[in-house]
């Protein structure tokens, strides 16, 4: 009867919010079914900076072409640091883009189209004119190659992009530049401030000192207590500004490599190899089938192998068989088809053909036949390379500069190294079809065409299997709490990764732990995280172990780091009492040596701007007291960063007075120019409101 009455009388509000409940849904639903969610905008934030949100779907693209630049420059198809800096790179140009951007305009700085006229064809052009149209020799920009491309602009679209992108970076540079300027002409040194300076490189002090070292008390005997932490914390807070967040983890790797029965399932694989990669009939296409890594079939030169491949391999003659060879953790098995001489390098240009512009590659050969012919007959190549090739040398008259062998495709490379100076060859490769004129062959050595085979060494499918099962019956056990406590029952070992940042690509002992790092950033204190993460050799289990934010940190997050130093301060107190001892009744610095049983040790020479005791350690405090004492007096003990201290001043050596202060202050101007572009934009993001959702979805 109570739950009837309680209806009847509730009825209305309960039928209004079941009404309300009902729109929302209906809302909520047409919103999903059209695809996009009222939220699904800051679903994509990257991050805000000052304000300004970025969205995954311009920042996502230039990651992409960061990334494209670092696998193009350093090589390889991209490793999670590889990611991680590509992330990085973008974000803080982000950054910079975004507080400069408002600084400028802040401050009425702006470049004029006389300006921009003046640095792409003027009499002062942009460093990166220069870069992309200078000569590489000469470094002397080709002001008429700037201006027949300029003229060119209207009629390709793609070209005009490219100097619509390239006009943005001059221009941001130079807005860069013109703020600089103003930065640094606002330094000034005054001549208090250089005298100073020059005081503290030239003068000399000459003291002797004795010394207690913090090492002849052990650190069992010592036992720091809350109010040493917290002494030494409230002493040093300044240096525990934490400038963004960061998670620490332990984890537990369980290791996947071959077992001796994966090795000898390997070998005995590799032997059968060897047997039928002897008889083969087709040697480059059995080799193409079978290895692991890919060696292009073509010519190369000594010191492309592995050392212990290549050393014997170049020694051979044609139709020679090597290996299997193991090394490296993998096993080599090559055949050398042929050997020659070949130059080291070729200086050529080329003109290439765009067959989809032409209706295919028969007639774009037809036309590269033709263009050879005019060239034989007298025409310049230069001149109709810029008329006909689609490739960016076409504004250098095809030059391609200087190669060496594998900076080609190999169509390429082998017509441009197998022909000889003066050549037109016409080839086809996956980029077109060239017109090759070989300008010049240098050097020469000798060159091998191989079949290759490398086999790794791999853990079995087995042995995978094994590791993770280990691992899975850890995840299953382990509890927040008893993380280290089962690892160590089990003989496991805990590895810890400290302070890492939400966009770090890399961790202590962990070679691509990019999911890891984010999931422990979605994570508390004290989870243990529910992947288990695959490691190149490992398969990996984690617990968060640390949460520390952005700004000062707090006495505990970092009690564990402090320990030794507080540890110091604790046996400074104890040494000091001893030095003070020493120092009743002493007259002289060595009748104190006598007292504490320690030898005196002279210093010599000693500058103020190099506070380094031979043989001891950089005693900041102590070279700064000792240059603030009067010559002849015993001092009070100073506690240093290796032990305790007494000394006393022999005396000092004052320089000559400063003759140029003119000279003194350009040199400290020029040493504070150079940081003050760093330091006012480091001032600019301290200052900013910045949000960092990067590992949202990196």
């Amino acid at each position: 009867m109570g739950l009837m009455t309680f209806l009847r009388n509730r009825a209305g509000y309960i039928l209004i919010g079941a009404i309300g409940f009902a729109i929302v849904a209906f809302l909520v639903g047409d919103a999903i079914n059209v695809g996009k969610p009222f939220w699904a905008e800051s679903q994509k934030v990257v991050g805000s900076i000052d304000g300004e949100e970025i969205s995954i779907d311009t920042f996502g693209p230039k990651v992409d072409q960061s990334l494209a630049q670092f696998k193009q420059q350093y090589g390889g198809s991209g490793n999670a640091q590889m990611q991680a800096m590509a992330v990085d790179n973008v974000w803080n140009g982000e950054v910079a883009g975004v507080l400069l951007g408002k600084e400028y305009s802040r401050l009425g700085l702006n470049v004029s189209s006389d300006e921009l006229f003046d640095l792409m064809q003027g009499q002062n052009p942009s460093p990166l004119i220069v870069q992309y149209f200078g000569n590489p020799q000469t470094g002397q920009l080709n002001r008429a190659d700037v201006i027949t491309s300029l003229k060119q602009r209207a009629k390709n679209p793609q070209l005009n992009q490219q100097w619509a992108l390239l006009e943005t970076e001059i221009t941001k540079q130079a807005l860069q530049q013109k703020y600089a300027n103003l930065v640094r002409n606002s330094l000034y040194v005054t001549t208090l401030e250089a005298n100073d300076e020059y005081q503290n490189r030239n003068k000399l002090a000459n003291f002797k000192y004795v010394s207690l070292d913090y090492a002849s008390i052990p650190d069992a005997n010592v036992k720091p207590t809350e109010s040493d932490y917290s002494d030494y914390y409230n002493a040093n807070k300044k240096r525990f500004e934490n400038p963004a967040e960061t998670r620490s983890f332990e984890y537990v790797a369980f290791s996947v490599s071959p077992t001796a029965a994966d090795s000898a399932a390997v070998k005995t694989q590799v032997d059968k190899l060897a047997a039928d990669f002897r008889t083969a009939p087709s040697d480059s296409l059995f080799a193409a089938l079978n290895s692991d890594v890919k060696v292009p079939y073509t010519y190369m030169s000594k010191g492309k192998l592995d050392p212990a491949v290549d050393s014997v391999v170049f020694n051979l003659p044609a139709g020679s068989y090597y290996g299997p060879k193991f090394s490296g953790n993998s096993y080599k098995l090559v055949k050398v088809i042929d050997t020659r001489f070949s130059p080291d390098s070729v200086k050529a240009s080329h003109i290439l053909i765009d067959p989809t512009k032409l209706g295919g590659v028969d007639k774009a050969k037809k036309l590269a036949d033709s263009l050879r012919t005019l060239v034989q007959g007298g025409a310049s190549f230069a001149t109709l390379a810029k008329q006909y090739s689609v490739d960016g040398s076409k504004d250098k008259g095809g030059d391609l500069g200087t190669f060496s062998r594998g900076q080609m495709v190999p169509e390429f490379e082998t017509a441009a190294f197998d022909g000889k100076a003066g050549d037109l060859k016409v080839v086809t490769s996956q980029f077109g079809v060239h017109l090759i004129k070989i300008e010049k062959q240098v050097g020469s050595s000798k060159v091998a065409k191989l079949a290759y085979i490398e086999k790794s060494l791999a853990a079995s499918s087995k042995t995978k299997d094994a590791a993770y099962k280990k691992a899975s019956n850890f995840l299953s056990e382990v509890k927040d709490n008893n993380f280290t406590e089962l690892a160590q029952k089990n003989k496991y070992t805990v590895g810890v990764a400290d302070k890492v940042t939400g966009s770090q690509g890399f961790a202590p002992g962990l070679d691509n732990p990019r999911q890891l790092i984010r999931d422990a950033y979605a994570a508390d204190k004290g989870d243990v995280l529910k992947e288990i993460y695959q490691m190149e050799n490992s398969f990996v289990v984690a617990r968060v172990t640390g949460i520390n934010p952005k700004g000062p940190l707090s006495l505990e997050a970092v009690k564990k780091d402090i320990e030794p130093m507080v540890r110091n301060a604790v046996k400074a107190k104890q040494l000091t009492e001893k030095i003070n001892a020493a120092l009743q009744g002493a007259g002289n610095i060595d009748q104190v040596a006598q007292k504490l049983g320690k030898p005196v040790a002279p210093v010599q020479n000693m500058v103020f701007a190099n506070p380094i005791i031979p043989g001891a350690a950089q005693e900041n405090k102590l070279v700064g007291t000792v240059f603030g004492s009067q010559p002849g007096k015993l001092s009070k003990p100073v506690d240093g960063e290796r032990g305790v201290y007494v000394f006393t001043v022999d005396g000092f050596g004052n320089p000559a007075p400063l003759a140029n202060t003119y000279k003194q202050k350009e040199s400290m101007m020029q040493a504070a120019a150079q940081r003050s572009l760093g330091s006012a934009f480091q001032a600019l993001q301290d200052k900013a409101k910045i949000k960092d959702n990067r590992v949202k979805f990196y």
